[in-house]
């Protein structure tokens, strides 16, 4: 439906006496501004009849003219809901009209049948938002607020113009769906796929290879003609972890003002990542691809989007996230390309199967005809112990070890951090690991917080914890947050401990001075728990690299003799393992037409993909970097 005859269901539908200011776009929504709005809250049979007929996401928003100012509206806010809720922090969102009100109890704030919400929609005309406070405060989803709000305006602009782009006229039927593989196809690292049809062009992911120095090999290929900046309509992140988000502000640095969508804890995450990634780059004197302005450009082009939400992207692509169950918020990425004419699902990294986190990777659909799938573990011998045989090797390991020694290990700060701490806290109070300090150092801390905050994102148990019993499962009377360097020299003259540290690669990061500081003492031990992209320090040291250069802090050249134990647990990874990867395959609902293999090293990709037209006699690709395959 064009604008026009959007706005003219929307006015037949609503009674004149509502006082309908305007009617426009707002990202992938249709926004209704209203001097009444209370009345469109108390008779929401309203706008849900509309969207049923225009088949859009509609908003209410009051009129910018009849809100309380946000003084007095705060005042009203803390006089309506009651004080045994425990307001810790209200933040207005002009654009929007939303106020955000975090509370300690939700449901005392909320009040009977949403009693509460409707009253301060009626005497403050701001539309509320009501959040659960987070055990761990984050300082990052703190700074995303702030810096929106003082960027209204052009979020507001930003918003309007997108909307207008994502609902223009169309000038061809659809067709000519063709995805180029610009990062992520035959190796592990830099994901990048761009999809094209006829009307849209949308790139799906957006990382960079940490084992690479080279920028060609580094970053996605988006130096070929393939790629028109111009042309992109959206970007969508699948999650936070370098290899697939910490090349996106690079395209901020260089025009691209359009959208990117991701979940709700993503956006969140990926900023930290990023903010990270540069800080490691500043910090060993390399030249960083983009600055933290351009950060601040990925933030104000953000659409988060919650697992299962329909959303326009682009006038022949509707985008649904479902969770992937590989870190907090990363998604596996359904694409509607034209009316029922082709679905696409990109898995991104998942897990297929449950883990202490996270519930297991979503694998129902309403239409599927290509599914591209990651294949990191893809490989004939890539199969991985029992989660229960998995926890039961590393606290053994662990208990052998801290008889003499340390155990450093390093883990990347979303996901495998939390999934260890939560592991090492349990098996330490039930008596099976030995007691000793736990110390916790890097962007750990802030990352464990941004969990706490989308609860809902999380499994079932963590879930309940969190929201039912009050309870913070990240944290644990063996824990200590190293939040000073100088306290590193203390902790390795001091006796048995563990060290968790980023980055889990060891590409970087506060793991590198542990490092270098016990890696002569054979009592010691180094234990990853993750995956090692080849080329990292990490997958150097797992194939037996006996000497380390570093820098020190006035940058001269030392060498680290390493002669610490260096041992790998596997079982403990975000992603799945072939027997996961083929039972994917097996089990996703519609089954798919073909397949697309990637983000695995050639090796593993190649037979991942003998595997799956063996078994499941479908056409499966391996495409090479800057390779386009053509699905319709």
């Amino acid at each position: 439906m064009s604008y026009v005859e959007i706005r003219e269901a929307i006015l037949q539908k609503i009674p004149e006496d509502i006082g309908i200011t305007r009617i426009e776009f707002e990202g992938p929504r249709v926004a209704i501004y209203t001097k009444r709005p209370e009345v469109l809250v108390e008779q929401g049979f309203i706008v849900a009849d509309i969207a049923r007929l225009i088949k859009k996401r509609i908003v209410v928003r009051s009129d910018p003219s009849v809100r309380l100012d946000e003084a007095l509206a705060e005042r009203e806010v803390r006089a309506i809901v009651p004080e045994e809720a425990g307001i810790t922090q209200i933040v207005f969102d002009p654009t929007l009209g939303e106020v955000t009100i975090e509370v300690k109890k939700p449901g005392l704030a909320i009040g009977k049948g949403g009693a509460n919400l409707q009253e301060i929609v009626k005497r403050t005309r701001w539309n509320p938002i009501i959040i659960r406070s987070p055990p761990i405060s984050s300082t990052t989803i703190k700074q995303i607020r702030n810096y929106l709000y003082s960027r209204s305006k052009e979020r507001e602009r930003f918003l309007r113009e997108t909307g207008e782009k994502i609902f223009r006229s169309t000038l061809s039927t659809p067709g000519d769906i063709r995805v180029t593989a610009l990062g992520g196809s035959r190796e592990v690292g830099r994901s990048a796929f761009l999809l094209r049809t006829r009307e849209s062009c949308v790139l799906l992911d957006c990382g960079i290879n940490p084992g690479m120095g080279n920028p060609l090999n580094c970053f996605p290929r988006i130096d070929v003609e393939e790629f028109d900046l111009d042309l992109l309509d959206a970007v969508v992140i699948s999650h936070a972890h370098l290899d697939h988000c910490g090349f996106l502000p690079f395209l901020y640095k260089y025009g691209y003002r359009g959208p990117v969508y991701c979940s709700l804890p993503t956006a969140s995450l990926m900023i930290l990542i990023q903010s990270d990634y540069l800080e490691v780059m500043h910090k060993e004197g390399r030249m960083a691809p983009y600055s933290p302005e351009d950060i601040r450009s990925v933030i104000t082009h953000t659409i988060p989007l919650r697992y299962g939400e329909v959303t326009d992207i682009s006038p022949d692509i509707r985008l649904t996230l479902h969770n992937a169950g590989h870190i907090l918020g990363s998604s596996i990425i359904h694409l509607h390309v034209g009316k029922g004419l082709y679905n696409i699902v990109y898995t991104g990294d998942f897990k297929y199967g449950y883990t202490s986190l996270l519930e297991p990777a979503a694998s129902q659909f309403p239409r599927v005809e290509t599914l591209i799938m990651e294949s990191t573990y893809g490989g004939s011998k890539d199969v991985m112990p029992s989660r229960s045989e998995t926890e039961r090797r590393f606290v053994n390991l662990c208990n052998h070890v801290l008889k003499r020694g340390k155990v450093l290990i390093p883990v990347p700060a979303v996901g495998r951090a939390q999934e260890i701490m939560m592991v090492i806290n349990n098996h330490m109070r039930r008596g099976d690991l030995v007691e000793v300090p736990v110390y916790i150092e890097g962007m750990i801390t802030e990352a464990t917080g941004i969990h706490t905050a989308y609860p809902s994102f999380l499994s079932k148990e963590i879930r309940n914890r969190i929201l039912h019993e009050g309870q913070n499962p990240f944290e644990s009377e063996y824990f200590t947050t190293v939040k000073q360097p100088d306290l590193r020299e203390e902790i390795v003259e001091g006796g048995p401990c563990i060290i968790i540290a980023t980055s889990g690669m060891m590409e970087g990061g506060p793991v590198i001075e542990y490092f270098k500081r016990l890696a002569q003492d054979e009592k010691n031990a180094l234990v990853f728990v993750s995956y090692q992209v080849n080329g990292t320090l990490g997958r150097r040291l797992q194939s037996g690299l006996t000497q380390v250069q570093t820098f020190n802090s006035e940058g001269k050249m030392e060498i680290t003799e390493v002669r610490m134990q260096i041992h790998t647990i596997e079982g403990f990874s975000g992603h799945s393992d072939r027997k996961q990867l083929l039972s994917y395959v097996r089990r996703i609902s519609p089954k798919p037409r073909n397949v697309i293999i990637c983000h695995g090293e050639e090796e593993k990709c190649n037979e991942l993909a003998k595997a799956i037209s063996r078994h499941h006699k479908l056409p499966t690709w391996t495409p090479d970097i800057l390779e386009t395959v053509r699905l319709l």
